[in-house]
């Protein structure tokens, strides 16, 4: 029935500015994408929208797409050199963050905990709410690894719970090829909102709210 739910759920449309202004502070928002255009239009939206507001941005990403957002943000004339030296925009590489708390191909509950700590507290303390993008999920996923990445989604969750942060997750489409209807909603069910990966525009998100059971987020 959620499931059912979830597939006839309308878009919903909200200016950029307005729709990361207004999202709780503990929402886990996900975009699977069809393409890297759609993809960094939305991370470039949530990272400009909250330095504007004075907000510290934590990137989590590939060195690839890295690159590409500091490209973007450095387009729109923003000084990400001050900005990185005053720690309101801090910029990790996945594949390096994400080792920290692997053993043995699966994330270790503690070593996650004691590694995005560490961040967090460095994005709060100038007492700046955070807003946090990871694409730590993406690798394991691309990997194969569905079970570790679903159990990250949920260590995410729970510290989001704790933490008091808004995180964004991004998925391209293409690592969903095979059983996607399932996989597909299993990713989106860890999430309280999916952002459009199809739709894409400067200045709007496009979004569904994701129905949750009463008892949680489910995965």
């Amino acid at each position: 029935m959620m499931i059912k739910k979830l597939e006839n759920a309308e878009w919903q449309t909200a200016d950029i500015s307005i729709f990361w202004g207004e999202i709780a502070p503990t929402e886990h928002v996900v975009q699977i994408y069809e393409n890297d255009e759609s993809f960094l239009l939305t991370l470039e939206g949530f990272v400009s929208s909250g330095l504007t507001a004075g907000e510290c941005v934590v990137l989590i990403a590939t060195a690839a797409h890295l690159k590409a957002i500091t490209d973007r943000l450095t387009d729109q004339d923003i000084a990400l050199t001050e900005l990185i030296s005053d720690d309101q925009l801090i910029l990790l590489d996945a594949e390096e963050t994400l080792a920290q708390f692997m053993v043995n191909g699966w994330p270790e509950a503690q070593l996650f905990e004691q590694t995005i700590t560490r961040i967090i507290k460095r994005a709060t303390d100038r007492n700046r709410i955070v807003r946090a993008f990871g694409e730590m999920v993406a690798l394991l996923w691309a990997k194969g690894e569905r079970s570790a990445t679903v159990h990250l989604e949920s260590l995410w969750n729970r510290f989001c719970q704790t933490q008091v942060f808004c995180l964004l997750c991004a998925y391209p489409s293409n690592g969903f090829m095979q059983d996607i209807n399932s996989s597909a909603h299993t990713i989106c069910c860890a999430h309280s909102k999916m952002i459009s990966g199809e739709h894409s525009s400067r200045t709007k998100v496009f979004f569904k709210t994701v129905p949750q059971h009463s008892s949680g987020i489910i995965i």
